[in-house]
């Protein structure tokens, strides 16, 4: 199986550059790296120290629901490249210092019961084949297993 990973869509990105409010309704909060632990989450990369980034509340699903988590995440202030969905697991999540949460949803944007799991980085990705291959599962969300935060997505190459 063939995983694609995707982190937060460009538009909103931009948008949220552009000052527009979060998840929250409040507007991103500008600051500055210091280059340990600021994953952006558009680019799938590190906003290095001395670069500028935004904090902000953010739901990775298309509208508000009961499984539509909510959560801190971290983006460059100034426009990057969204991470390409074909390059495969960003090298930045096999290095992470912890491992992470696997879950996955149907097509409605719920939570599919008996597929959350905490894996370690090296299993990440045989992990995430054994989740999609369930027919009842359409894509994954990967977090951080210490803080919970969003970290990207995973779907199967079609």
């Amino acid at each position: 199986m063939t995983l694609l990973y995707s982190g937060m869509p460009s538009e909103l990105a931009a948008a949220y550059r552009a000052g527009a409010p979060d998840a929250n309704g409040q507007v991103p909060e500008r600051r500055v790296s210091d280059g340990d632990g600021v994953p952006c989450r558009h680019c799938l990369g590190n906003v290095e120290a001395g670069e500028p980034y935004l904090v902000l509340a953010y739901r990775p699903f298309p509208a508000p629901q009961p499984y539509a988590e909510v959560g801190p995440v971290f983006i460059h202030a100034e426009a990057c490249p969204a991470h390409v969905p074909e390059a495969g697991l960003p090298e930045r999540e096999r290095r992470a210092r912890s491992g992470r949460i696997l879950r996955g949803y149907g097509r409605d944007d719920r939570i599919v019961y008996g597929t959350g799991i905490v894996v370690a980085n090296e299993r990440i990705e045989a992990e995430a084949e054994a989740i999609l291959a369930r027919p009842d599962v359409a894509y994954v969300h990967m977090r951080s297993a210490t803080n919970n935060c969003f970290t990207l997505r995973i779907d199967r190459a079609s």
